[in-house]
């Protein structure tokens, strides 16, 4: 038989039951089994979404946590700080009225020896005339004496009910730095132990994500950022389980069929019926 110029040999076929076997063996290994992943109905994805809802939940709820336990103790590091700071003022009023009781005892001791002085004058003086002026001189000397020694005996008694407050303050501030110090040591270990559940709970999430459609969890995602942990809801009677608004009976309706998923209009969280799913 003479060659023909530019021909081909025909394409082998492949019998029916080959491509069964092909199909058997997998000749396309890059297309793993394990790989493909089932595509799960509208009904089934809802009942993954209210299985990864109580993770999210859970997570937001101790994230919250987190973020809330440092404003306490702050609180409590302000209290003490308050107490420290009123302890230092009583510490400074102190200091000022030993000051001044020490001016108030200088003065004192100035009047001591002006009436000392005076009273050594009189046996200079010659006459009666200026006895009397010397003798008047040494009474005022003496009363000015007098009031000094009272203001003295005031300054005592107002360091004694400073001291009496300092004393007391102390052992407010020595509670309340117990009190935060014990604080502290709770906050470090809450917060040990509510970030250890966050990385339990991320890993358990991450075993729901490859069964959900990636639109389906896009639209979960974007929810649960913007409504405070809180994406996929009940229907709670004939209401959002979120907002609480009233459903119109079509969509309570179109959400029992699991056609597709629905929200609520108001505040557009997915919703389920629980004894529907």
């Amino acid at each position: 038989m003479a060659k023909v110029e530019g021909s081909s040999p025909s394409a082998p076929t492949i019998p029916i039951d080959c491509w069964c076997k092909a199909e058997r063996i997998n000749i396309y290994p890059q297309f793993r089994e394990e790989e493909i992943v089932p595509q799960l109905s509208i009904k089934d994805q809802v009942k993954k979404l209210v299985e990864l809802q109580k993770i999210d939940g859970a997570i937001y709820e101790l994230k919250k946590s987190l973020e809330e336990k440092p404003r306490v103790l702050e609180g409590l590091q302000r209290q003490f700080e308050e107490k420290k700071a009123r302890l230092k003022e009583l510490e400074g009023r102190l200091k000022g009225i030993q000051l001044k009781r020490k001016e108030a005892e200088v003065e004192l001791a100035g009047k001591e020896g002006d009436i000392k002085k005076s009273n050594a004058d009189l046996s200079k003086i010659k006459t009666n005339k200026e006895y009397t002026a010397k003798i008047h001189e040494i009474e005022s000397l003496k009363a000015d004496q007098s009031i000094v020694e009272e203001k003295i005996l005031v300054f005592f008694e107002d360091a004694d009910k400073v001291n009496a407050e300092i004393a007391k303050e102390k052992q407010f501030v020595v509670e309340e730095e117990k009190k935060f110090q014990a604080a502290q040591k709770q906050f470090d270990e809450e917060m040990q132990i509510a970030q250890d559940r966050i990385k339990v709970l991320e890993a358990q999430r991450k075993q729901y994500l490859p069964d959900i459609d990636p639109n389906v969890l896009n639209r979960y995602t974007k929810l649960l950022a913007h409504k405070e942990g809180l994406a996929i809801v009940p229907v709670q009677g004939s209401a959002c389980g979120g907002c609480f608004m009233n459903l119109t009976t079509q969509i309570i309706n179109h959400i029992k069929m699991h056609e597709s998923l629905e929200e609520c209009e108001k505040c557009s969280r997915i919703l389920y019926i629980k004894d529907q799913l």
